[in-house]
């Protein structure tokens, strides 16, 4: 006998069926002697439609109020999944997010958990109950609702896990587990069996998108074990959590491949290569609320540097704009602009303990006379920048060069 926190999204509630189908599996882990706890996520495509709703009559919408309003996509799934359950003769009983308590900050539509009180949820299981859990939300000191942002459902189940001790926490979704790469892309990308929390993280910021980020950081500081599973087929899934290999002889060189196609970039070129240009460009664009990614300087032998920095494609014309406006203060002889790039990036903990992965991957991208732009390396990950009209060819190249295909042979050295 377990406890285990599962985790349904929209598309796995989608429908009377399909919450029908989550309750027929819910019941088996009952049936098997498990205590259970259900984080479900609105029905698929209901926040969007309250969304388009809040701005249908304030532009934009009060933070507040959006999430008053989208609170109530999960309290519609909740209801219908503890009913269904009920009527298989299976107990249950379902909560918003502050009834359960959990605290967050204030920030409206992005709170980040404070703490949660699991004494009423560890009642209800003490009796028998399953209990139904609505994800994305919470409440903060002053008692308003708040929403945890997109895919903030992950993240409610693994604090929920976290604070009631659980065994596991299961996230159920459309695929059954994380893949070596997109298979939309690489229809030869297989299932992965395990990951590191370091190896999930990088793939997740990188443009992956199985899992919200935030939930695996949480789960990696709490060391809570995730298992990504399929909501429509039986399977093992892919488990992350610790180092999953004893022996880093015995780890893949690379995990997987993940992309983004929201990059674009920035280059400042001939501005004075002196202390402090770096700050005296970003600053203006972290000011303006803009994150950035990747950063290039190149000194010339003129005493001049050019400085090249990646944002979010969202982002680029404003950048674009704010650093125009200052080039003539850091005596630049131009600026220029691409929003037609993409990042690919190798991960491995593997990568530690090999040579050579850096050479290999432009090796390979060298061979389908793929250009890279800029190069960033870290402990675990080489992220590079391309023209976007290569990334599927980029990939594809890579996956085959570091034998990541379906028909390598399970531990075969790449």
């Amino acid at each position: 006998m377990a406890l285990i926190v599962q985790k349904f999204g929209g598309t796995s509630v989608g429908n009377l069926d399909r919450i029908a189908n989550v309750a027929a599996k819910v019941r088996g882990f009952r049936e098997r002697g498990d205590d259970v706890v259900v984080v479900v996520s609105a029905m698929g495509g209901e926040t969007d439609r309250l969304i388009d709703l809040a701005r249908s009559v304030q532009e934009p919408p009060d933070p507040r109020e959006l999430d008053v309003l989208l609170s109530t996509g999960e309290q519609v799934t909740i209801a219908l999944l503890a009913m269904t359950l009920q009527g298989l003769g299976c107990a249950a009983r379902s909560y918003t997010g502050h009834q359960v308590r959990i605290h967050t900050d204030s920030a409206h539509s992005k709170a980040r958990i404070v703490s949660v009180d699991h004494q009423r949820i560890q009642a209800d299981l003490e009796t028998g109950r399953v209990v139904v859990v609505a994800g994305f939300q919470g409440m903060d000191e002053d008692g308003d609702i708040t929403t945890l942002g997109r895919g903030g459902s992950d993240t409610t189940a693994v604090a929920l896990a976290a604070a009631l001790g659980a065994g596991e926490c299961r996230i159920y979704t459309d695929v059954d587990g994380v893949y070596t790469t997109d298979p939309r892309v690489v229809p030869e990308a297989r299932r992965l069996d395990s990951l590191t929390f370091e190896e999930m993280l990088e793939l997740a910021s990188l443009g992956a998108k199985v899992l919200q980020i935030r939930s695996v950081e949480f789960a990696s500081k709490y060391g809570v074990p995730l298992r990504v599973l399929s909501s429509f087929e039986d399977g093992p899934g892919t488990l992350i959590g610790p180092d999953v290999e004893d022996d880093p002889m015995e780890q893949p060189f690379i995990s997987g491949i993940a992309f983004n196609r929201d990059e674009a970039k920035i280059t400042v070129i001939g501005v004075q290569d002196r202390p402090g240009v770096a700050f005296s460009i970003l600053g203006p664009v972290a000011a303006g609320n803009i994150e950035v990614d990747m950063i290039v300087q190149n000194s010339g032998a003129d005493g001049t540097t050019d400085f090249t920095f990646t944002v979010h494609r969202n982002d680029f014309a404003r950048t674009l704009q704010i650093v125009r406006e200052r080039s003539s203060q850091w005596g630049a002889s131009e600026v220029t602009g691409d929003d037609r790039i993409v990042k690919i990036s190798l991960v491995g903990v593997g990568m530690r303990s090999h040579a050579g992965i850096a050479s290999r991957m432009f090796q390979a991208l060298a061979a389908e006379s793929i250009n890279i732009q800029m190069i960033s390396t870290s402990e675990i990950k080489i992220s590079v920048v391309v023209d976007e009209k290569y990334l599927e060819l980029g990939v594809r190249a890579l996956h085959t060069a570091f034998g990541l295909d379906e028909n390598v042979v399970s531990g075969e050295r790449s």
